[in-house]
């Protein structure tokens, strides 16, 4: 029925109507199959209708964009009427004044105003002071190992003791770096810490004269020299 086709009649002519359709386009099929009657009025009505609707639609975002745009719009609008009503002489000295302001601004980029001499970020502007000051930027600490070098900041500073400046001031001094120096930046303190771990290991050292023991015939435990001195003098 919404395809226009003939649906009364008997239920034999229905179903032979309904076969001769199978597998067959609208244009291929015979005209005698659809109905004679009319379009209706409301079919047309109701398009009219949703036409009309999508042009309210438009309509309705077009006035909420010249709503949004008023202020810029205005703004164009006073600033092409202020440019009308000068001379050719002010048309001009406005455009130097622009350029020369441009001028500036590049200048500015260039040297960037860094009174407190502040770490460059990654656009080449100067760090946040918060953020200089929290991450301890405004901490210096000296090494003397690595010649005097001076680090900014906590984390600068314990990431150089496994840098190669600090790894070679202590191969100079003949220190191993390990993390026995962890934070051990004077020369005398190292120095001072390396003799005392060399003394610590010398005497936890095994020492076979005194440590090796020795059993003689008589079941007497000694040590390694005295086992020896006994031995020379005949005693055993």
């Amino acid at each position: 029925m919404a395809l226009g086709l003939k649906c009364g009649g008997t239920l034999e002519e229905r179903a032979q109507r309904l076969f001769m359709t199978k597998g067959k386009h609208l244009r291929e099929l015979d005209p005698s199959m659809f109905t004679k009657t009319k379009p209706s009025k409301t079919s047309s009505k109701s398009r009219d209708a949703e036409r009309q609707k999508e042009i309210a639609i438009f309509e309705a975002q077009l006035y909420r964009f010249v709503e949004i745009l008023s202020e810029q719009r205005a703004a164009t609008r006073e600033n092409v009427q202020r440019k009308q009503a000068r001379t050719g002489e002010e048309r001009e000295e406005s455009d130097e004044e622009h350029f020369s302001e441009d001028d500036s601004d590049d200048d500015d980029d260039d040297v960037p105003y860094n009174p407190k001499n502040l770490p460059l970020g990654w656009d080449g502007k100067p760090i946040p002071y918060w953020l200089y000051k929290l991450h301890g930027l405004n901490i210096n600490y000296n090494c003397e190992i690595c010649g005097n070098y001076t680090y900014r900041g906590p984390k600068a500073f314990q990431r150089h003791f496994a840098e190669w400046r600090h790894a070679h001031g202590m191969r100079c001094l003949g220190i191993p770096n390990t993390a026995h120096f962890a934070n051990v930046t004077n020369i005398e303190d190292a120095v001072a810490l390396w003799q005392k771990i060399k003394s610590n290991k010398e005497d936890e050292r095994w020492k076979p004269d005194l440590e090796e023991e020795y059993e003689d015939s008589a079941g007497n435990v000694v040590n390694k020299k005295i086992y020896d001195d006994l031995k020379r003098q005949g005693l055993l």
